[in-house]
């Protein structure tokens, strides 16, 4: 099995080990406390399963603008995107041990336990370069950008023991793995060679015919469909209903041990080619060998070129630095000449009306209407269970 990123074997900061589970907890409720914000709390939730490996907690300043500006850590660990704990709390001390809170949990309850190593101000400035690196630009309507600029200006960094995976594990009992579980449910599985494909929406035919592809070409033994869990931009579809496309869509279109629905517990950056780097990080630590990487891969609006997420692996990728590979996709469309969906880049022979292709906007509007997609589009069985929610959300609005 492909090795895990940095390190030969994978090293989850959840404790798993039940004395030094309970102690921690009990240590916890007399620690001083920092209830986080939900980027820092993601990313908490992300050490403890093990998808972050071989980071051991949060990143110091040093590490963090290395990071954004050259895509390495001051160790020289290759890695894409800062993994902070920022801050607007003032009083946390260096050297003191403090207990992270859960701020999208009723109660706040603690997260991980922190040694606290450093503790810095980050000015406007870093933050602002920071933000203009890994998003690739300042505007303020950018969500990853909004998002990141308020965090605060105080950096806590050190090495973390994560307790519990948040609301993750509670709500998405059946979907949501942590890296080693995957591993594990690989191997159990018998697969050799795995395919990865990242979502935040529901599948449609184009997506179900890429995964198709990138298994058969690459003759893979399965395919993990990892869809994200965490927060979103408002308009996206929430995470039930993505889960329950997925699901129907696998469950009458995919032979029986070709594919693994699984969930990862983090929130959406919207940071496009950065992300995508990031995105195959954690997939190499979860066990795959190859991540589909397409259009527009992580972006939002008409921030980052079509494949900008793609380029940037020859670009920006040192060779070896990554064991995983990406299998490069183009647009798909359903071809009416030759009566499945097709890469639109293998059709040279095609005009854009030998194509069906929908807007985002017209397929929405659809749906709201009780009107199903074309088969072309979207799965009947798909269509039936998204019309039920826009339906829903529709009535609610009225």
């Amino acid at each position: 099995m492909i090795k895990p990123h940095g390190s030969d074997t994978l090293n989850p900061r959840f404790v798993y080990d039940t004395a030094r589970h309970a102690a921690l907890q009990k240590e916890a409720e007399g620690l001083p406390s920092l209830l986080l914000n939900s980027a820092a709390a993601a990313n908490a939730v992300m050490l403890g399963a093990g998808y972050f490996n071989p980071l051991t907690g949060y990143m110091n300043k040093a590490d963090a603008l290395g990071v954004a500006k050259d895509l390495k850590t001051t160790a020289g660990l290759f890695w894409p995107v800062p993994i902070v704990n920022l801050t607007k709390e003032a009083g946390i001390k260096a050297g003191s041990r403090i207990a992270l809170r859960d701020p999208n949990v009723e109660g706040h309850p603690v997260l991980a336990v922190m040694d606290v190593q450093a503790v810095e101000s980050v000015s406007d400035d870093e933050l602002q370069f920071m933000a203009k690196e890994i998003f690739g630009n300042l505007d303020a309507k950018h969500p990853g950008v909004q998002t990141f600029l308020n965090l605060g200006n105080t950096l806590v960094s050190g090495p973390i023991e994560v307790l519990n995976f948040s609301y993750f594990q509670g709500e998405f009992p059946d979907t949501f793995r942590t890296a080693v579980e995957i591993r594990n449910e690989i191997k159990e599985r018998g697969w050799q060679k795995v395919v990865a494909f990242q979502t935040r929406n529901p599948m449609h035919r184009a997506h179900e015919e890429l995964c198709r592809m990138a298994q058969e070409r690459l003759q893979a033994d399965g395919i993990v469909i990892h869809m994200l869990l965490g927060k979103l931009k408002e308009g996206d579809i929430p995470a039930p209903v993505r889960d329950a496309c997925i699901r129907t869509m696998v469950e009458h279109y995919f032979p029986k041990n070709t594919v693994m629905i699984t969930g990862y517990g983090f929130d959406m950056l919207y940071a496009g080619p950065r992300e995508a780097v990031l995105h195959a990080v954690f997939r190499q630590n979860m066990g795959a060998n190859y991540l589909i990487v397409g259009r527009d891969h992580a972006g939002v609006g008409d921030y980052y070129g079509p494949f900008d997420a793609q380029t940037i692996f020859d670009t920006r990728v040192p060779a070896g630095a990554l064991q995983i590979e990406i299998f490069r996709a183009d647009n798909t469309a359903y071809s009416k000449k030759l009566g499945r969906v097709v890469m639109m880049r293998e059709a040279p022979d095609h005009t854009p009306e030998d194509f069906i292709a929908l807007s985002g906007t017209k397929v929405r509007q659809m749906l709201g209407q009780g009107i199903a997609p074309p088969p072309e589009f979207s799965r009947p069985e798909v269509a039936k269970v998204l019309m039920e929610y826009y339906q829903l959300e529709d009535a609610k609005k009225a």
